[in-house]
């Protein structure tokens, strides 16, 4: 049965560029960062954190920029391996995260469908007539065949949203930026995503929109400096939010 279990997890980015020894004492005193092993002055962008979702839940990942809402997002994700801490996502994963991921802007839009196709196990006719649908769903007509860095943001975006969208999984990890885009096109793309939070067996979902967090989530785990300060049914949790 899919589900996630996160235990103690914490995560932790090296600052690299920070030499001088009384930069480093005034950092050493605010409460996320702290000196390792190895004597780097590190930044715990997720600290401890504990709990568990089973299928059926749709939770909401909220909180202020810096809360580590994308950081965990990519943490189950497996973008991001925790220093610490147990992480269990059992489920095939989708990941709607960063829109550029994995794309090559050298390449065509179409290149790009049929290598993530490719990557994915499909044939080259399956991959093929993935791109077919991808373009025809994405409305980029002639531009398909042309190299995605001519692209424009809202290209990018629409192309990313299609091939990411083809994908069925049980566990859809995803950011809010999915929900943004010209009116025309997400009209068309809510349904999709519609579709794709119904089928799938678990949703985590980062986002300031609390209007977003009660009509698509029935949980919600806010954070706060990398560590989560509630966890419970969305409506209690966003309420006065």
């Amino acid at each position: 049965m899919p589900h996630i279990a996160v235990e103690g997890v914490t995560i932790e980015f090296p600052l690299y560029h920070i030499g001088a020894r009384s930069l480093k004492k005034r950092l050493l005193a605010k409460s996320r960062l702290r000196q390792d092993e190895g004597n780097r002055v590190v930044v715990a962008a997720l600290r401890e954190l504990d709990f568990r979702i089973e299928a059926g839940e749709r939770v909401a990942l909220i909180g202020h920029n810096g809360a580590g809402k994308t950081t965990l997002l990519r943490t189950l994700a497996g973008v991001y391996q925790p220093v610490a801490g147990r992480l269990e996502v059992v489920g095939e994963i989708g990941s709607l995260i960063d829109p550029a991921a994995g794309m090559d802007q050298e390449s065509t839009g179409r290149e790009n469908i049929v290598l993530r196709g490719l990557f994915r196990g499909l044939s080259e006719a399956q991959s093929t007539a993935m791109a077919d649908a991808i373009g025809a769903f994405s409305d980029l007509g002639e531009f398909l065949d042309v190299p995605v860095r001519t692209y424009s943001a809202g290209m990018q975006v629409r192309l990313a949203f299609a091939m990411a969208t083809v994908m069925e999984p049980q566990v859809l990890l995803m950011d809010e930026w999915f929900l943004a885009g010209d009116a025309v096109f997400m009209q068309k793309a809510r349904e999709k995503l519609g579709e794709l939070v119904n089928d799938a067996d678990i949703l985590v979902l980062a986002t300031h929109d609390m209007a977003i967090v009660r009509e698509w989530c029935t949980r919600a785990i806010r954070l706060e400096a990398g560590r989560i300060v509630a966890d419970g049914p969305a409506e209690e949790v966003t309420r006065g939010m």
